[in-house]
């Protein structure tokens, strides 16, 4: 063969390729087939309904509690069943749901876990308690949550619990018997300094409506009801003045379709969580409209929320259609600082006092102002020693009983 010297000009002499062992393509087709088979073999004998998604074990405890028909306490005995045999799911009878049967008193912070069969399909529903967060003062329920548009609103839980009941504040039984007065301060988070005022003088009992305009209302409300308050939320209405007299951003109006009022009493039921129930802000012309009122207040009772009236509008028809729709309802027996000075907010608790000793149980508003907060404050100190008893306001809310 003629080397590169010898060559010919301009001509480049072709370089062979090492050629690639049989043996080599003979071992990696073997592999090829031992992998193919071991994936087929897999297949066929393991069982994985689920497909490889991932699975979340979750201990439930189904213990009823009582001793067995052998006086042996029941929790005992399934106890040592759950260490040999792990966590287990409990039929519901026909006609309950599976939650209501795992759980029937279920407490604020459980969550509903949905347990699905991977081969049969058939879905098992069970209440798991919440974590210690969950269950602190001031926490919010996830089950009593919805998911709107506006982002998330009350509703009645699965399980039947209602908001109004499951963020009310206990009334202290040893003080129960006495005539019992619900304050409620309106305005709240409007002003911060009066807000931080409120927190820090007004005992527990005194329950707080807040506005829902504030940036921050989430975070005021959250230090409100971890204080031990109530919450309301109050809604801008229409008054007889509109628009010179204007309640704020998505008023309820009556010039609104039933729908559209829905919508933005949606986006204002948004704006924070944990309140019992809802009050009127301004709202003199939609309160005494029928057509425009109702569709709101059946709203409001789906959501399991509590309705309280200023009493500012005689014309209101609250009361009426409240009771209609089997909606807790409350109404203010009189606003406290209509003449907001020390003289006539004192005068107007002793009439409230008077009121609560002839009818058992009263309402009474006051507005957020330093001057009504400093008298508040110090009849509160002092109403125990009289004989009244100072109650949030899901304590004076009528229940309508079922028919």
């Amino acid at each position: 063969m003629a080397d590169d010297l010898s060559a010919p000009l301009g001509q480049k002499t072709p370089k062979k390729h090492a050629a690639i062992p049989a043996m080599a393509l003979r071992a990696t087709a073997a592999a090829l087939g031992v992998f193919l088979l071991a994936f087929v073999v897999w297949a066929a004998v393991v069982s994985d309904p689920l497909g490889g998604e991932p699975v979340a074990r979750v201990p439930v405890d189904l213990r009823a509690g009582g001793p067995d028909k052998n006086g042996e306490p029941a929790d005992s005995k399934q106890e040592s069943r759950s260490k040999s045999a792990g966590p287990s799911v409990v039929e519901a009878p026909s006609g309950e749901s599976p939650a209501r049967s795992a759980n029937s008193t279920a407490s604020p912070g459980n969550q509903t876990v949905t347990i699905i069969d991977g081969s049969s399909g058939k879905r098992q529903e069970v209440s798991v308690p919440g974590s210690a967060e969950a269950m602190r003062p001031g926490a919010i329920d996830s089950r009593l949550l919805e998911t709107t548009r506006h982002g998330q609103i009350p509703r009645v839980g699965i399980d039947g619990a209602r908001v109004s009941e499951v963020y009310a504040r206990p009334v202290n039984p040893a003080k129960a018997d006495g005539p019992r007065i619900a304050i409620v301060v309106e305005g709240l988070a409007v002003g911060a300094a009066t807000t931080a005022e409120a927190l820090a003088k007004l005992p527990g009992p005194v329950t707080f409506a807040f506005a829902p305009y504030a940036p921050d209302v989430d975070r005021l409300v959250a230090r409100a009801r971890g204080e031990g308050h109530e919450v309301l939320l109050q809604l801008p209405m229409e008054p007889f003045d509109y628009p010179d007299n204007d309640p704020g951003p998505r008023s309820l109006l009556t010039s609104l379709a039933p729908e559209q009022n829905i919508d933005r009493l949606q986006w204002l039921m948004s704006r924070f969580q944990g309140y019992v129930g809802v009050a009127n802000y301004m709202g003199s012309r939609f309160t005494a409209n029928d057509q425009a009122l109702a569709p709101v207040l059946r709203e409001i009772a789906k959501r399991g929320l509590i309705y309280v009236d200023d009493g500012t509008s005689p014309r209101s028809l609250t009361g009426q259609i409240a009771g209609a729709n089997m909606l807790p309802y409350a109404k203010a027996a009189m606003v406290l600082d209509t003449v907001p000075t020390p003289t006539e907010i004192d005068r107007s608790l002793q009439k409230l006092e008077a009121m609560a000793r002839e009818k058992g149980v009263v309402v009474g508003v006051v507005n957020a102002l330093p001057v009504s907060l400093d008298r508040l404050s110090l009849w509160a100190k002092s109403a125990e020693s009289r004989g009244f008893v100072l109650v949030p306001i899901s304590a004076a809310a009528i229940k309508p009983k079922a028919s």
